[in-house]
């Protein structure tokens, strides 16, 4: 289809045929076509607009911008907004036309073209909006033209914006955010010898601005507004030289002036702006007392944990920088549980030798929630000083949290052998995990005691009991005790067989000799077994466990023959690449998608066409695995043997 024959179809009565014209247009960019398309942007079928627009943009030139200004005038919205979408993007084409344009009666228009300019990313579209900004007598065009000048970000227009900064209240507001945007310095003198005349609404929004900008030559400045200003002016003013200062500059830049910000800080706590508050409590964390710790506390008292965690963590991280205070103190040893709470968190960070005696002092009288905070923070911290309190939790208290504190400090913290016995009896607890931790400790300490419990046990007619003492005696001497392992391996319960087999990670070197003892496992009648066993070879490396491995891809577990591929593929089994491609068609979705996985991981020209066999079948999940790994493959690799 010719020019002629395009413009001719974009006449056509049937819309199928107009639309597609159009794309035509603006593929082979017929210029002659503009003024066809241009009448089609006013067509009420949405297809025929968006082909004609597509077109349009793709032309592009000074006859297309030319063509699209008179819809600017049009009184159907949809319209003119879509002409006015097409010109940011292309009247940078024809910039003469549009700076024309700018001195056009309507100031609606006026109005449009300078947001078109912003959008043109030229600093020849400066000198004009700049005009406008200065001289045009409509107060919304000077506004617009400040917000674009704000969006092109070329110095250039800063002059031209500090006098707009003497402007009415509405163009102000845009001068303000167009220096902000640009961010030269000399906006920053501009903005600030604005404060003296701004309104206090134009102020604030110049406050916020220096602090946006960031430059510390600001600082000075705005600390010369403070005295003068009223409360909500110095609370913005306050928050914006924390924004510039930040943390530790904060203390070193006001020397004398310190106790006089300090009290800044505490009045910006109470303003109804959150962002001020926050800013107050940056800036106390560095420069703060007592008085504001106790502050700072009534404000986080009524956060909530779960809907204001940002806030709540910034006011305990503030907390601890001040340090140990009497607010702190006498939240310890409040009645309600929330504000104990906190300070158990704050002190905890703290730390230190005063919070641990005011932890242990507190402690009897509290709620179980905060008696159990208090043994978990001075558990992570505490001295040798602190080993009774924790030795008298394990012989009176029955929650598990606080127990497994006191477990976990007893041989991890300050490890004590003269508790084994205490710790021995919690293999027994009636909780889980107070049993788990009561393990990990025997293991720790590993006391004589500890080893002759673990002996014994083995030997329970429990298998529970015979678990736990496998656990231990592999945990706390593995090369002495291979007997105990060797037997465990052919223990009656099943559960002893696979504590043993998960404990095999202890030995540095698995001896020759009970090999064939673990490798039975693999025929184990119990599948939780054979996974245990499946899951140690996968973490083994080397090439020692992939005969085993390609063993077990025939289990009838579906989940033994699923980790079984996922270790061959981490093992790059390329000797197991038959057996995998035969399991591409096992029932299981799942086991073929972890082979398809395999596949891509070891690689090669066979695990190739496999896959490339894999994304003809119709199942979309596989295909879009087989796909997947067929990417890694040619990535690794980079098309070579593929």
């Amino acid at each position: 289809m010719q020019g002629t024959d395009i413009i001719e179809a974009l006449h056509s009565e049937d819309p199928a045929v107009v639309r597609e014209a159009a794309f035509k247009a603006g593929r082979l960019k017929i210029k002659e076509a503009v003024p066809h398309l241009v009448g089609l942007v006013e067509s009420r079928n949405l297809g025929i607009q968006e082909a004609a627009e597509f077109a349009l943009r793709k032309i592009r030139g000074s006859v297309t911008v030319a063509a699209l200004c008179p819809l600017l005038r049009s009184d159907e919205a949809p319209v003119r907004n879509l002409a006015m979408d097409i010109l940011r993007e292309i009247g940078v084409d024809d910039l003469s036309a549009l700076k024309a344009l700018l001195r056009d009666e309507d100031p609606d228009l006026r109005i449009f073209i300078a947001d078109i300019l912003g959008s043109t990313g030229t600093t020849l579209a400066v000198a004009p909006l700049c005009e406008a900004l200065l001289h045009d007598p409509e107060a919304n065009v000077r506004h617009q033209a400040a917000m674009s000048l704000g969006n092109l970000g070329f110095p250039d227009a800063v002059d031209s914006l500090n006098i707009a900064l003497h402007d009415e209240e509405w163009v102000q507001f845009a001068a303000v955010e167009a220096l902000t945007k640009i961010r030269a310095e000399s906006s920053m003198h501009a903005l600030a010898k604005g404060l003296g005349s701004a309104t206090e609404l134009v102020a604030f929004m110049i406050v916020e601005a220096l602090g946006e900008l960031g430059n510390i030559k600001a600082v000075p400045l705005l600390l010369k507004r403070l005295d003068s200003s009223s409360v909500p002016m110095r609370n913005k003013i306050v928050q914006a030289i924390i924004k510039i200062l930040g943390g530790k500059s904060l203390q070193l830049f006001l020397g004398k002036d310190k106790s006089r910000f300090r009290g800044y800080l505490m009045d910006a706590l109470a303003d109804e702006d959150t962002d001020i508050q926050d800013a107050a409590v940056r800036g106390l964390a560095v420069i703060g007392d007592a008085a504001a710790s106790e502050a700072i506390l009534r404000l986080a008292e009524h956060l909530n944990p779960d809907t204001d965690t940002e806030r709540l963590l910034l006011m305990v991280d503030a907390l601890t920088k001040i340090g140990l205070t009497p607010a702190l103190e006498r939240y310890l040893f409040s009645e309600e549980e929330y504000p104990a709470l906190l300070a158990v968190e704050v002190m905890g960070r703290i730390k230190g030798r005063d919070v641990a005696e005011l932890f242990k002092k507190a402690f009897p009288s509290q709620m179980r929630n905060v008696q159990r905070s208090i043994a978990s923070a001075l558990a992570a911290f505490g001295s040798a000083q602190d080993k009774d309190f924790f030795i008298a939790i394990l012989e009176e208290q029955s929650d598990g949290e606080m127990l497994k504190s006191a477990l976990y400090f007893l041989s991890a913290v300050v490890p004590s052998p003269e508790s084994a016995g205490k710790i021995l009896t919690f293999l027994d607890y009636k909780y889980p995990d107070v049993r788990k931790a009561a393990l990990d400790a025997c293991i720790l300490l590993k006391t004589r005691d500890i080893s002759e419990k673990f002996t014994q046990m083995f030997h329970d007619e429990d298998p529970q009991q015979r678990a736990v003492a496998v656990k231990g005696l592999l945990s706390t001497d593995p090369a002495g005790n291979i007997d105990y392992l060797r037997q465990a391996l052919s223990d009656q319960s099943p559960d002893v067989r696979r504590v043993a087999l998960e404990s095999l990670s202890a030995l540095k070197d698995i001896p020759e000799s009970i090999t064939p003892d673990i490798m039975a496992c693999l025929h184990d009648e119990s599948a939780e077994v054979r996974l245990a066993l499946i899951e140690f070879l996968g973490k083994v490396g080397g090439s020692k466990p992939i005969p085993y491995l390609q063993s077990a891809l025939s289990d009838p577990d579906d989940w033994v023959k699923i980790r079984s591929v996922e270790a061959l593929g981490r093992l790059k089994g390329e000797d197991a690449l038959p057996q995998l491609v035969e399991l591409l068609d096992d029932s299981n979705p799942l086991v073929a998608i972890k082979v398809i996985e395999a596949l891509g991981d070891i690689g090669g020209d066979a695990a190739f066409q496999a896959l490339l066999r894999v994304m003809e079948n119709g199942d979309p999940d596989l295909q879009q695995a087989a796909e997947d790994a067929a990417s890694k493959i040619h990535a690794t690799f980079g098309g070579e043997n593929v």
